[in-house]
């Protein structure tokens, strides 16, 4: 387990083990690769960050996963793997949320994506990312940094980095 403080200076608690602080958590994240490119979306307050969101009344993480990818970038999941949880203490609330890893078989065009404006590639993240305005402070710290490593040590892109 890794221990550390997030963009807000919360303390972070991240493992890629199955589900070590929730078995039913209600939020999701989703790193993941369409054609040897990264796939987010640019949240319209946030900036640009992979999807994920909410799990929904009577469905399952994985579920919202799937659903979430596709509402904020169109994304059709070709293959998906769950790679660890990380609880999160704020100021006035606690949450965990499961991060997963997804390589995106085609992306479909839709009227509307949500919260975000839509979806948005790169060839690489780059290095200044946690002082880059450009993106949200869910990129801006660890989970991301030990997701990208636990990725890549688990050669989980069909197209690697």
């Amino acid at each position: 387990m890794r221990i550390f403080n997030d963009y807000y200076n919360n303390q972070v608690k991240l493992s890629f083990s199955d589900h070590p602080f929730d078995q039913d958590p209600k939020h999701v994240w989703v790193i993941c690769r369409y054609r040897s490119k990264w796939l987010l979306t640019k949240h319209l307050e946030r900036g640009l960050e992979f999807p994920g969101g909410k799990v929904e009344r009577n469905e399952s993480a994985n579920e919202a996963a799937i659903r979430e990818v596709s509402e904020e970038t169109g994304g059709e999941i070709e293959s998906i793997y769950y790679i660890g949880q990380y609880f999160v203490t704020g100021r006035y609330d606690q949450l965990a949320k499961n991060i997963y890893f997804a390589n995106i078989k085609t992306i479909k065009k839709h009227s509307t994506y949500m919260e975000t404006a839509g979806p948005v590639l790169l060839d690489e993240l780059p290095d200044n990312i946690r002082t880059n305005e450009l993106f949200s402070f869910i990129m801006k710290d660890d989970v991301l940094t030990y997701s990208l490593q636990f990725i890549k040590a688990n050669s989980l892109i069909a197209n690697p980095i």
